[in-house]
């Protein structure tokens, strides 16, 4: 099994799941807290499946579920009742169980007897092992792999896996309790067991940790057995989040919430490298996608510059240590370019070769120069950035070769082997990229997008060379970007249409779907000024704009499916990214409506930005439709409002240059707003905006604020 295969679409549905995540950890379970054996339930570690079954029994029922709370990321509280077999028929047992994720699980458990006499009761808990890779989870296709043993003593329950020369394994701690190993071949179970007497009105309790094994040695737990669990590294750090990220209020209701549930939920998603814990990166989504991935973390980082400076740093220094440096068409890797992915599991590498790192994506190596020159202007310190500069340079000679093989100058893609993705955008489902009629496009493609993305890095490089001092250098980027958008324009344009083409073909023929994609191109500033206005026409026509969002392809086009994946479906991520463009060349009203409707679609999401949602049209159902198996927390959704916020603030720092570029341009009903401890330097900044007027508060000395739109953010903007 693979991590990368053809359709990257989810496969596996979590409805009805609670999800718990922390870190390279995530647990899947039922709403009373048991895993069962409902699939894609269970716990797991680095992409493997510790747990696949968790059941609780007191005296052989399962609690009654009465609630379940989640007061962080990593904890979820589950609390249910047992009947008593004798005594007053109205006298119930309570059972809790306080859940606990991270570098494993562990499980304090409560029952209390509101009862006048003791209460005997056994209580179980049937535990499993498959060690199933994440991928055959998602897929429903789970297969025994394998030796796989089960051994107890005392108090603790061993499963073990050994398989391809891995040893993984997880150790069940049970203080107080007895275990039995499961008996019959091939299966890694077991059975922990307490005899428990409850006080009158008293609490028993007692705790149970899961700890992972990797190649025969335990991973250190976050939440050993006899610590207090708010002294944990989890703990502790969303401690520190929270006091160090800037705080929203706005008499808005809704986007408050909002935007309080993005920084939550950024919080949740961010990954820590084991060796070097100072370094932060941010997983792609919960539960299938926590792990670093190019596109998807670059995109996150960028977005949420506003929110924490450091996941932009830690990723682009992650991405680095990973650059590709020779070629291998099994992993795609080529020099200079920038990784698609990177999995743990002992069954997500390529059998053949064992790797965790797949390079198959075209966007991420571009983006990777436009996110270090962006974490340059908000201020950034020299060194940091001349550190990451020459795998800026690096990616951009990827990008040169790739455009040198295409004889034009643009980026595209062709898997090298029937393993690798198909569509290596980000619309990297088999069917993401359609002509007008319907029909998948062939490889090699060259995206729309991806194009804008290489003109923003090519811009980007300009800038940072004269930050560095080469006026000489800046000029030659320049001028490459500026001959660049001259073909983009050429090549990309549809007259007869009045948009720009989804991607050229392997024959090089446009293809001519309308698709949000070219919003990104406002994004990135290469559609020229004379094309800007009908593409924000056709991006806000009935058959693009839903009413919650932009469509990922118009229900005009031959391949639109409102519950697809990327052919109707609306994006959050991809909603902040064309507001932005939209923003850009001064498409103000456009830009809010799009805004308003994708934030009032979060509020019947309980205020927290889906994956994606689908793409059924506001007059026709009255709420936002849920897309079955959209992932959620998941990063750019997740940060998407930040990125809506800031890009109606037009807040544009430009630190480098001693200048910080706002001015607002927000919905009425978003203000008055006020946002506290915007990262920006070495100082944060508070932000105060009415209906007339803004101020910025506690600016660097050094700093020049600029009540108006940035150069290049506005109408006739394109420069």
């Amino acid at each position: 099994m693979v991590a990368w295969t053809p359709e990257s679409e989810p496969t596996g549905g979590v409805g009805g799941s609670v999800t718990l995540v922390e870190g390279a950890s995530f647990c899947l379970c039922a709403p009373g807290g048991d895993l069962g054996e409902v699939e894609p339930r269970g716990l797991f570690f680095r992409d493997t499946r510790i747990l696949s079954r968790w059941d609780l029994r007191v005296d052989g029922q399962a609690p009654e579920h009465l609630a379940v709370m989640t007061p962080e990321a990593y904890r979820g509280v589950f609390l249910g009742r047992q009947a008593r077999r004798a005594g007053r028929t109205d006298t119930h047992l309570v059972v809790e169980r306080d859940r606990r994720v991270g570098n494993g699980m562990r499980e304090d458990l409560a029952i209390s007897n509101p009862g006048s006499e003791p209460a005997a009761c056994t209580v179980t808990i049937t535990v499993e092992s498959d060690f199933a890779d994440l991928f055959d989870v998602k897929a429903g296709r789970v297969r025994a792999r394998g030796d796989r043993r089960a051994g107890a003593h005392v108090d603790r329950l061993e499963l073990d896996q050994h398989w391809r020369g891995h040893h993984r394994g997880a150790l069940v701690a049970a203080p107080g309790g007895s275990v039995e190993a499961a008996s019959y071949a091939g299966h890694s179970a077991g059975t922990v067991r307490f005899e428990v007497v409850v006080p009158a009105r008293g609490r028993w309790t007692t705790s149970i940790l899961v700890q992972p094994v990797v190649d025969g040695a335990g991973v250190e737990p976050f939440f050993p057995l006899g610590a207090p669990p708010e002294e944990s590294v989890p703990a502790r750090r969303r401690r520190r989040w929270q006091r160090t990220t800037p705080i929203a209020t706005t008499g808005h209701e809704g986007l408050q919430k909002v935007l309080r549930q993005s920084q939550r939920d950024l919080g949740a998603l961010r990954i820590f490298d084991p060796q070097d814990p100072s370094l932060v990166a941010v997983a792609a989504g919960s539960p299938w996608f926590m792990a670093l991935f190019g596109r998807d973390s670059l995109l996150t980082a960028y977005m949420a510059l506003p929110v924490d400076r450091s996941l932009a740093l830690g990723t682009l220094r992650t991405l680095a240590r990973h650059q590709g440096r020779r070629t291998d068409p099994l992993t795609e890797e080529e020099p200079g370019r920038i990784l698609h992915e990177v999995r743990t599991g002992v069954e997500s590498g390529l059998p053949s070769t064992g790797d965790t790192v797949y390079y198959g994506t075209a966007d991420a190596t571009p983006l990777f120069v436009v996110v270090l020159g962006e974490l340059a202007r908000w201020g950034a310190h020299p060194d940091e950035i001349a550190a990451l500069l020459p795998h800026a340079d690096r990616a951009l000679e990827w990008v040169r070769r790739r455009g040198a093989e295409q004889g034009d100058g643009f980026v595209a893609y062709q898997r090298t082997t029937d393993r690798g993705l198909a569509n290596q955008g980000w619309k990297d489902s088999w069917d993401g990229v359609t002509f007008a009629d319907g029909r998948p496009a062939e490889a090699p493609l060259a995206l729309c997008e991806v194009q804008g993305y290489v003109y923003d890095a090519y811009r980007t490089r300009a800038t940072l060379a004269r930050t560095m001092g080469d006026e000489a250098a800046g000029r030659a980027w320049d001028d490459r970007a500026a001959t660049f958008k001259r073909a983009f324009n050429a090549r990309y344009w549809v007259p007869e249409r009045g948009w720009f083409a989804l991607a050229l073909d392997r024959e090089g023929r446009q293809v001519d779907s309308c698709a949000s994609n070219m919003g990104h191109c406002l994004w990135s500033g290469v559609v020229d000024d004379d094309k800007a206005a009908a593409v924000a026409a056709h991006l806000l026509s009935p058959e693009m704009f839903s009413g919650w969002g932009v469509r990922t392809l118009s229900s005009a086009m031959g391949a639109y499916d409102p519950v697809s994946y990327h052919n109707g479906s609306v994006w959050p991520h991809d909603n902040a990214l064309v507001v932005a463009g939209l923003v850009r060349y001064g498409f103000v009203d456009e830009a809010r409506r799009v805004a308003v409707g994708l934030l009032e679609a979060a509020q019947h999401f309980d205020g927290r930005m889906p994956e994606l949602f689908s793409g059924f049209d506001r007059d026709e159902f009255a709420v936002p439709i849920p897309y079955p198996t959209s992932c959620s927390p998941q990063a750019w959704a997740a940060a998407a409002p930040v990125h809506l916020v800031r890009s109606l603030l037009r807040f544009h720092p430009q630190l480098p240059d001693g200048e910080l570029w706002v001015d607002p341009v927000l919905p009425p009903s978003f203000v008055p707003l006020h946002i506290e401890g915007v990262s920006l330097g070495d100082v944060r900044v508070d932000l105060d905006v009415s209906s007339d007027a803004v101020s910025v508060l506690r600016a660097p000395d050094d700093v020049v604020v600029r009540q108006a739109v940035r150069p290049g953010h506005g109408p006739a903007s394109s420069c």
